[in-house]
């Protein structure tokens, strides 16, 4: 998930205050627009790719409506999220509505760039006075820079690894339901195990090499 190809990391990057009304991130892809919208309309990969989140549950309520409860622990305290959230779809812009709290919704627009497509995702917050917003500081979600970054090396990755069916399923059915340390942990362990084969493996070598 490291490998860095021919497309800046973070092109754009601007993440206004919590204090301001939206914050952004902009990152290119080598995917095509087409290939673009196509991913991200998978919205629950979308979410689950946040390094930040921690999911408890995800429920599928409807054709566009879902329901999940996530820790976030994007803030030095973490906080838990309940909520439903709507998706209305338009040709290369899907917003995504939440029922409640601060955070009123997030928009993904798909555009053209130099490098196959560009992604700004926005996160637009209720208009609050000084006073409500100091109250609700601790449910700003600090997780955009971070879920982008990810974002951008899976789109990386899922460009030249898809078109393995294998691949396809690990990363669906294994990875995806990870919670974001099981990830860290699993990538750990295969280095580990791919160092321990390397090291048997020259050992078999050097043993063959003195004793044949």
């Amino acid at each position: 998930m490291n490998e860095i190809i021919e497309v800046p990391v973070n092109e754009v990057i601007d993440a206004p205050a919590a204090a301001d009304d939206a914050a952004w991130a902009v990152i290119n892809t080598p995917l095509s627009v087409e290939q673009l919208d196509m991913f991200c309309q998978d919205i629950e990969r979308m979410f689950r790719i946040n390094p930040m989140l921690e999911f408890k549950t995800w429920d599928k309520l409807s054709d566009k409506r879902y329901h999940m409860v996530v820790k976030n622990i994007s803030q030095e305290e973490p906080f838990e999220t309940d909520v439903e959230i709507k998706v209305e779809q338009k040709t290369n812009e899907i917003t995504i509505h939440y029922s409640n709290g601060i955070k009123t919704k997030t928009v993904l627009l798909i555009e053209p760039s130099d490098f196959g497509s560009k992604l700004t995702i926005t996160d637009i917050y209720d208009v609050l006075s000084e006073e409500e917003r100091q109250s609700k500081m601790h449910e700003v979600d600090k997780s955009l820079i971070s879920w982008a970054d990810y974002l951008q090396r899976y789109l990386i990755t899922w460009n030249k690894w898809s078109k393995f069916g294998l691949w396809r399923w690990y990363m669906k059915r294994v990875w995806q339901p990870m919670k974001p340390a099981g990830r860290r942990i699993s990538y750990m362990l295969l280095w580990i195990t791919l160092v321990e084969i390397a090291l048997i493996t020259l050992g078999v070598g050097l043993y063959w090499s003195e004793f044949r």
